[in-house]
């Protein structure tokens, strides 16, 4: 059967919206950016705030909706202050399970009441007890707290190149040694 006119016209059509999609799909990123602000991942109808490209940072989606960092110095300390807050909370999230379990068998192996209550329940301001915990320990929780918070606050000052979180304590070797071709260890 011959090809009519029509039918050269829809394949010429179909090959030309074909090649126009493909070339849309292999763009280089940089033409992406003369398109106007880029958007924010966490919040895909809102643009993505500028402070937060001139600073690399890992697990960044572009979230600060009220742009509180407003600048550099401000977002890596906005940074800091939510790395030490996530170790905090996976240290109580683990340490409260585990000193339930473990309360009984270390008071009896230092020949000390169990802070237990009838229940089983470590104390805490919800449970009650904590009069049962000496204040020299929570004098010696605070002190802990306070050197490791004065010690990362001299490295983020004098170290050079300083990562939020990096207070350069690593006992099992974990942080890797060489950069990758992004120039991240």
């Amino acid at each position: 059967e011959k090809p009519t006119q029509k039918m050269l016209f829809r394949q010429i059509l179909a090959s030309s919206s074909t090649l126009l999609l493909a070339s849309l799909i292999i763009i280089p990123t940089d033409v992406n950016a003369l398109a106007g602000p880029q958007m924010s991942q966490a919040i895909p109808f809102l643009a993505r705030p500028k402070v937060l490209d001139q600073v690399d940072l890992a697990g960044d989606v572009g979230f600060d909706p009220l742009n509180l960092a407003g600048n550099v110095d401000n977002l890596m300390e906005m940074r800091e202050a939510e790395i030490k807050h996530a170790r905090l909370a996976m240290l109580a999230a683990a340490g409260w399970p585990i000193s339930e379990l473990l309360d009984n068998k270390i008071a009896n192996a230092l020949n000390l009441s169990s802070t237990l209550d009838a229940a089983d329940r470590v104390p805490s301001l919800l449970n009650g007890g904590l009069d049962k915990i000496s204040p020299l320990w929570w004098g010696f929780c605070i002190g802990l707290t306070a050197a490791i918070d004065l010690y990362g606050q001299k490295r983020a000052r004098f170290v050079a190149d300083y990562i939020p979180g990096d207070l350069g304590f690593d006992p099992f070797g974990l942080y890797p040694e060489e950069t990758n071709e992004e120039g991240r260890k």
